[in-house]
């Protein structure tokens, strides 16, 4: 899942920038990790569609929701990052 919390200008519509966002950074996905473009072959980078809302007051609490689930990913990401070791191996005991 991607969590953003954006402010838009009224003179840009949601589905403008989202066509560039999902647009703009698949390409840029694609020029830096040039696999990727072979095993998606002819289908899309990103899912078909989105969700919006507002945010009004709560502004404050989805920034921190999403700080919170950041740090939470980042933890997640060093557990895997682990190194990978073979059940199969003798270690020399």
């Amino acid at each position: 899942m991607f969590i953003l919390l954006v402010s838009l200008p009224p003179r840009i519509s949601v589905s403008s920038f989202m066509g560039y966002l999902k647009g703009k950074s698949a390409l840029m996905m694609f020029d830096k990790h040039a696999n990727l473009k072979y095993k998606f072959g002819n289908r899309h980078f990103w899912a078909e569609g989105y969700y919006v809302s507002t945010v009004g007051l709560n502004e404050a609490t989805i920034k921190k929701y999403i700080q919170e689930q950041e740090k939470h990913d980042i933890a997640l990401d060093k557990l895997s990052v682990k190194e990978y070791e073979d059940p199969f191996r003798d270690n020399g005991k």
